[in-house]
């Protein structure tokens, strides 16, 4: 791979591969961070990169893929910490105040307690379609899942989001 095709690739796919990052993780300083060590593993790896196997999206995908489960490793006693963690009031602020922000940090917390009732997996592919915008074949080849494993966690995993929400 030439300076020329990274440049490309970089254009062709840091937006939506940082919306995915970013909707996986929920933290854009984390998504930055892991978008950039992707591409950095491209950069040192894009000798090994073989168009025979699979598209470069899916290759790109696959890389950042593989580091954001590693980072999850990492950050699973933090994760587990926060989750336990419980909000405090401000002293001085009215209850049920209708503030556009608030309102907006509440909506997140529903949607991220819905988020929490799915497996890992479904969590994977929801992220991976809706955040990485791939098509489900494509999450089958990134996940390296067969493609009728890959519809149904999507179509189980909505099914219980829209239960969830509801």
């Amino acid at each position: 791979m030439r300076d020329v095709d990274f440049e490309r690739l970089y254009g062709e796919h840091a937006e939506p591969l940082f919306a995915f990052l970013a909707y996986r993780t929920g933290d854009r300083v984390q998504a930055e961070d892991l978008l950039a060590d992707t591409f950095e593993r491209v950069l040192r790896t894009r000798r090994r990169f073989d168009p025979r196997r699979g598209s470069e999206k899916t290759w790109l995908y696959s890389i950042a893929l593989n580091l954001l489960r590693d980072d999850a490793r990492r950050r699973g006693t933090e994760g587990r910490a926060l989750e336990r963690a419980r909000p405090v009031a401000v002293p001085g602020e009215a209850e049920g105040a209708s503030d556009p922000a608030l309102a907006g940090v509440e909506h997140r917390d529903e949607l991220a307690r819905a988020l929490a009732i799915l497996s890992d997996e479904e969590r994977e592919v929801i992220a991976l379609r809706f955040g990485g915008d791939l098509t489900v074949p494509e999450i089958a080849r990134v996940t390296a899942e067969p493609l009728t494993t890959v519809e149904g966690r999507v179509y189980r995993a909505l099914r219980r989001l829209r239960d969830e929400l509801a």
